[in-house]
């Protein structure tokens, strides 16, 4: 009962801190964008070119918004005549009532967003029916998330193929407890519950009758295991990172083991701003390519952390963050040291092919995943409207001529919107050109 209690008190705090941080439609974000150092000079003869020299954008402090930060900090943006200014989101609730009221309103232009949400902004599903319509424009990062479990299931050995380390577990523990295993994400019915979900489905664990799942804002994911108030939690890195340095849990799994060099979150922007600023979008997505690309690089890893970790921008000690860049994890409830570069974050080269040109495959499969949870009836209820509303959000026009201008060699400029037939850690295949077997493969689904 006690647990119960520290449960509703939470997510209680977690409903009253939106409502104070956003108001009815969110308050004026946070502005972050140039106030710590000195502000970079703006290239004032490629800023001539543009239609506009700004933009606001909107950032969670993980590691997919690096690419943003260091697109500013660095000057990449500045470079191609275009001010950045990006606010820090108290939430992904804040990031979405602030893109409704857009930067014309004291919200923000686009940002950082978990799919689906740019295509349901687009579609008012999640917006009580006010469409907005966006552009998906450019994968900001692959991997570099995890499901971070509480120090007290140790003992179910949770790690990434439930099937061999934890066979039975939650049932028992259910039984034991007397309640479901509760797991938590920033924002339901997007990439961490999606990934979630994928974890305990391929095990036959059943998302939405097996366990109990709540949304819990990043930040008070510390407390609450400590709290007892959650046995796992999807979310991006440094968070699992944390809790497991803080020794509060352990990293069980990491989405790089589920699926390598998958889709994560990407960077979006209202079309109306992208309609009347192409020059400007695309300048926007050159300063983006040239942080990735410098992300990427393995000399330049502590400096991104010593970046990212002041308290302008992520607030989180340094240490954390140059492990999480470099691949460098403890996994598992014993936290057997573990690094590879490949399993951590990427910004630019994988195996895979490009990290930034924004797949219409990928970023289908996120509306497939909606399909088989049954996410937005009534918005999304058929593989065709998934289609039609993935072909409409989903733009690389503008990507590919960022490519072009840069001078790019041909070997990172995709000549097509699929990357082809993708693989999951246990053997599930999901062919982009036939989603359907995709979804019939599936065991468990709504």
């Amino acid at each position: 009962m006690t647990k119960r209690r520290s449960v509703l008190a939470l997510v209680a705090g977690t409903l009253s801190s939106s409502i104070l941080l956003t108001g009815c439609l969110g308050n004026p974000p946070s502005r972050t964008g140039s106030t710590s150092s000195p502000p970079i000079a703006l290239n004032t003869q490629a800023a001539s070119q543009l239609e506009t020299k700004s933009i606001s954008l909107g950032f969670v402090p993980i590691l997919e918004a690096a690419p943003l930060v260091v697109g500013v900090e660095k000057g990449f943006f500045a470079k191609h005549g275009l001010d950045v200014k990006l606010s820090k989101q108290a939430s992904w609730s804040a990031a979405r009532d602030n893109v409704v009221l857009g930067s014309t309103g004291g919200g923000i232009d686009g940002g950082q967003w978990q799919l689906p949400m740019p295509q349901m902004i687009s579609e008012g599903a999640i917006t009580n029916g006010k469409k907005v319509p966006m552009v998906v424009l450019a994968m900001l990062m692959s991997q570099g998330n995890g499901i971070a479990a509480a120090n007290s299931v140790k003992d179910g050995n949770l790690t990434v193929d439930l099937k061999t380390s934890s066979p039975g577990f939650f049932q028992t523990f259910n039984q034991k407890e007397g309640r479901r295993f509760r797991a938590t994400y920033t924002f339901p019915k997007a990439n961490q519950d999606i990934w979630i979900r994928y974890w305990l489905a391929a095990a036959g664990v059943n998302p939405d009758k097996d366990v109990e799942l709540l949304t819990v804002p990043a930040p008070e994911t510390l407390q609450g295991m400590r709290n007892g108030t959650m046995e796992a939690f999807s979310t991006g890195d440094p968070w699992p990172s944390r809790i497991s340095r803080d020794d509060v849990g352990y990293l069980a799994a990491t989405t790089a083991q589920i699926w390598k060099a998958h889709p994560e979150e990407y960077l979006a922007v209202r079309s109306d701003w992208v309609d009347q600023h192409p020059k400007a979008a695309v300048a926007l997505l050159k300063g983006l390519i040239e942080a990735q690309q410098w992300l990427d690089k393995a000399e330049n890893k502590d400096e991104a952390a010593s970046i990212l970790s002041t308290r302008k921008w992520f607030n989180v000690p340094l240490p954390v963050l140059q492990q999480s860049l470099k691949g460098q994890y403890k996994m598992g409830p014993k936290g057997t040291p573990v690094t590879n570069p490949k399993l951590g974050p990427l910004y630019w080269n994988s195996d895979r092919g490009v990290i930034s040109y924004p797949y219409k495959s990928l970023t289908l499969w996120f509306l497939v995943e909606s399909l088989r949870w049954k996410f937005y009836p009534g918005t999304l209820d058929n593989l065709q409207e998934a289609q039609a509303i993935n072909d409409k959000v989903t733009r690389d026009d503008l990507w590919l001529e960022a490519a072009r201008e840069l001078g790019l060699p041909a070997k990172d400029i995709p000549t097509s919107p699929s990357r082809g037939k993708e693989v999951f850690f246990d053997g599930t295949v999901y062919d982009p050109s036939n989603p359907q077997a995709y979804l019939n493969s599936l065991r468990i689904k709504r």
